[in-house]
């Protein structure tokens, strides 16, 4: 896969964020597939946020780095998708917010389902 993230961490981001919905729009204004942010999708370059492969390719880009600035732990690197990489720092771990803490747990859940298929 581009930028070299499990597929099935990526389908597990997509489901937990959109359900597959590639119109989702957030009450907090994150869109598509991958829910970015309008600022984050700028900044990955995604033109056009419904447009599924410009939001998985954007998304999958920002998990990459991500991944990377957490040091390959997922469980942080997922906790800094959902709440931002500051809280992250802020807290030296997972922030203690219970939106936070269930968000990455229903992603490794559902990415284990897409393991075992």
């Amino acid at each position: 896969l581009e930028y070299g993230v499990d597929k099935s961490l990526v389908k597990a981001v997509i489901h937990a964020e959109s359900g597959y919905n590639p119109n989702a729009v957030s009450r907090k204004g994150a869109k598509g597939l991958m829910q970015l942010m309008p600022k984050t999708a700028e900044h990955l370059k995604v033109a056009d946020t419904f447009d599924p492969a410009q939001n998985i390719r954007g998304g999958v880009k920002y998990l990459r780095f991500l991944l990377d600035t957490c040091k390959g732990d997922e469980t942080l690197a997922l906790a800094a998708y959902n709440a931002g990489l500051s809280r992250v720092a802020q807290h030296n771990g997972i922030p203690p917010f219970a939106e936070t803490r269930s968000y990455v747990e229903k992603v490794l859940n559902y990415k284990n389902s897409y393991q075992g298929s």
